[in-house]
Formats: C-alpha cells, sequence, structure tokens
C-alpha cells in the first residue's frame, strides 16, 4: 500500500511538472519582446533596393530575401543560388537581349578566367567587384604564397609573379576540358554601384602605377563627350555616363585597349550566356556567398575568404544618386540600355528613382 501511494504522487508530480512547462513554453512564443525582437533583425537584414528575380514570390519591400542570414541565425539555403542560375537561362532565352546577354567565347573572355588546376576551379574576374580578395585565394591554392597574409599586395595583379594561369593560356582541347568539368562561379554587383566605383579608382583615386587612366583615357573622354567646353576641369561623372551611354563608343575603346575591362558589361567580360557557370555570387550578399562558394568548390577546409568589413557590401541607394544628381535623364536612359543586360542577367532592380 505504501508503494502505492508513492507511485501515485510521482505521478501526480510528473503531471504538475509537465502543465507547469506547457505553461512556459506557451509564454514563450506569445512574448512580444522576443517577436520583435526577431523581426527588427529581419529589418536589418533587408535591402530593399536589391534586384527581384523572375519568377520569385513578392514579398514585402522590407523583407526580401537578400541571401542575408535570417531567423535562428540559418543562412539562406542554396535555392537563392539556384533561382540565379535560372533567371540567367531564362534571359539568355530571351531574343531581345540576345545582343546584351550574348557574347563569343573569345580570347577576351578567357583571358579574364583564371585557373586552379589543383583544385579544378575557374574564376572569372569582373573589375570592382572585390576580386582582388579572390585572386589572393586561388593564388595561395595554387601554392605561390602559403597564406593570403604572406601575398604582396604589388604581386596580385602582377601575372608574372602571382601563380595564376589564365585560360587562354592553354590549348583548346584543354580549355574545352576546363570549361566542362571545372568549378566555375563569379561575382556580381549592382552595375550602376560598379561604375561609380570604377570611375573613382582610376580617375579620382588613380594609383601612381596606372597614369594612362588620367593621362590618356580621361582626356580622349573629356575631348569627345564634355558639352561645356569651357570647363576646364578634370574628368566628371557626367563626361563618364555620356561616354558609356554612346552606341557609338567602340571606337574610342579601341584606342584605349584592356584598360576598359573596368567597365564592360559582365556579359561581356564572363561570357554567362555561352559558359555554365556553377555559382554566381552577389557583392551585396558576399557574407554568405563567399563561404558557401568555398564549401561548393570543395576547399572551405583549406582556405578562407579575408574578413569583409562592415557595410561595405550594402548596397547605397544615397551615394548612387548623389553621383547622378544633375546627369541628364536622357544620359542615364542610354547608360542604362547599354548595361540593361546585366540588370536583367542577374535580377538587379532597374533604376527607376533615376530614370523616371
Amino acid at each position: 500500500m505504501h508503494h502505492q501511494w508513492l507511485l501515485l504522487a510521482a505521478c501526480f508530480w510528473v503531471i504538475f511538472m509537465f502543465m507547469v512547462a506547457s505553461k512556459f513554453i506557451t509564454l514563450t512564443f506569445k512574448d512580444p519582446d522576443a517577436y520583435s525582437t526577431k523581426q527588427e533583425f529581419l529589418f536589418l537584414t533587408a535591402e530593399p533596393d536589391s534586384g527581384k528575380l523572375r519568377g520569385e514570390k513578392q514579398f514585402p519591400e522590407e523583407l526580401k530575401p537578400t541571401g542575408k542570414m535570417l531567423s535562428d541565425s540559418q543562412p539562406l539555403q542554396p535555392l537563392v543560388y539556384m533561382e540565379r542560375l535560372e533567371l540567367i537561362r531564362n534571359v539568355c532565352r530571351d531574343e531581345a537581349l540576345r545582343n546584351l546577354s550574348h557574347t563569343a567565347v573569345s580570347k577576351f573572355v578567357l583571358d579574364r578566367i583564371f585557373v586552379c588546376d589543383k583544385h579544378k576551379i575557374l574564376f572569372c574576374q569582373t573589375p570592382k567587384v572585390g576580386n582582388t580578395q579572390w585572386k589572393k585565394v586561388l593564388i595561395v591554392l595554387n601554392g605561390a604564397f602559403p597564406s593570403i597574409e604572406d601575398i604582396p599586395e604589388n604581386v596580385v595583379h602582377d601575372h608574372e609573379k602571382n601563380g595564376l594561369p589564365r585560360l587562354s593560356s592553354f590549348s583548346d582541347a584543354e580549355i574545352q576540358k576546363r570549361l566542362k568539368t571545372y568549378f566555375k562561379f563569379f561575382i556580381v554587383r549592382d552595375p550602376f554601384e560598379r561604375l561609380i566605383s570604377a570611375f573613382k579608382d582610376k580617375f579620382v583615386h588613380n594609383p601612381r602605377f596606372e597614369p594612362w587612366y588620367r593621362h590618356e583615357i580621361a582626356p580622349g573622354i573629356i575631348r569627345k563627350y564634355r558639352r561645356n567646353r569651357t570647363e576646364t576641369r578634370g574628368i566628371q561623372f557626367e563626361d563618364f555616363v555620356r561616354y558609356l551611354g554612346d552606341p557609338n563608343h567602340r571606337w574610342l575603346d579601341l584606342q584605349f585597349g584592356d584598360h576598359i575591362i573596368h567597365w564592360v558589361t559582365y556579359a561581356e567580360l564572363c561570357a554567362p550566356c555561352e559558359i555554365a557557370y556553377s555559382v554566381i555570387g552577389h557583392h551585396e550578399t558576399l557574407e554568405d556567398d563567399a563561404p558557401y562558394i568555398l564549401k561548393e568548390a570543395g576547399i572551405d577546409h583549406l582556405v578562407s575568404y579575408p574578413t569583409i568589413p562592415p557595410g561595405i557590401t550594402v548596397y547605397n541607394k544615397t551615394k548612387v544618386e548623389h553621383y547622378f544628381l544633375g546627369i541628364s535623364k536622357r544620359d542615364i536612359r542610354r547608360l542604362y540600355a547599354r548595361f540593361e543586360g546585366d540588370f536583367k542577367l542577374f535580377g538587379y532592380q532597374k533604376p527607376d528613382f533615376l530614370l523616371n
């Protein structure tokens, strides 16, 4: 009888504890402060101006998926990377955009693609999108230096010393073999923001070792595209926009040679309609894309992408508006017409705030 009472008391204790726990769990899930914290985190990670993928679900502006970290600190699943590749396939099939999306896999394109045979990786260089860091990653993988920190800055872009062969250096058969079997990727960013970055780097903060941008290319653009002939200042962003938006700009490009890679389209650089890339990374979501690329390439245990300074990858609409302030709608529309293929291929939103 004594044992029965003990058993009964134990049962009541278990039931009592279960009720208390249930009540606690219910209160936790209904806690308004906890919910608002999660909502605030979503707002902080959203990027209202990032592009929309064709056919993607419509989300409220502040809750669009961007590849950033979402609730419970879980990254977006690889679905976003599959959507990017599917978008490219759809745009490539659009005959109306064919001239803006297709390009021959010429020596110019093959010169942009760097090779890591040891780990079967191809990386297409798209200037002004953080490519220096990716080149450092490949340099280490190729064995030229033991770590990223050991690579001198003046060696990264010196292709006689950095141990990075270009795809164009191989025979046709070897090129095709690598294109078919290697892991292939490149990085993009908002096309207009990339142009601003290129202008600032090459004409405003012009490095000493690249004098031709300021002393040869800038005067050529000014002579052809400056409207106010009495203006004596150096090249202005307005001159740059008018040059890039000119449908007949190519005759001037021929005088500049390969230096224009900093502002030719992604389609012209990497031929995404002709080459089946494995992953397309976005500068705006690089914090998530870089680790994903390393993992998919099978090298995440060998090397890490260099630390990304806080806020450096966020799309800056205010900056874009500032640079285009005072530039005629006609010139901006012509610029968009040239880069429309890049906007469509990679899901970047049409900049209506500049065009209309």
